[in-house]
């Protein structure tokens, strides 16, 4: 299965970031254009791309985790420390599955390629 995927991790409250609205956008010399907005489902994912659509370069996810960490009752500061969180990559085979976790708390993340 090819295409590109994402799964957000609360560490914070240790599990999922459900309903958490995830921006894909490609990246092409110094400009940006949005292909779609997601909200990942009750296990924290969302499927962005599907394979037949994934194309060679680069690629922006924004994660709008200020916005889960407000509604989620942990103490957090106003304006929130991580509003929205930008990830830029790039795809250098379409025929493999590119999945990018993100791993979250109010005050720090990472991330990673994932299988």
């Amino acid at each position: 299965m090819s295409g590109l995927t994402t799964h957000i991790l609360d560490q914070a409250a240790g599990k999922p970031a459900a309903d958490v609205v995830v921006r894909v956008s490609r990246r092409e010399g110094g400009n940006v254009h949005l292909l779609a907005e997601f909200r990942t489902d009750a296990d924290g994912r969302a499927r962005l791309i599907a394979g037949e659509a994934l194309e060679v370069g680069g690629y922006r996810l924004e994660f709008a985790i200020g916005d889960h960490f407000k509604a989620s009752g942990l103490p957090v500061t106003d304006p929130p420390f991580l509003d929205v969180v930008v990830i830029d990559f790039a795809v250098s085979n379409v025929a493999q599955h590119w999945h990018v976790p993100l791993l979250v708390s109010p005050y720090g993340y990472s991330t990673y390629r994932g299988s």
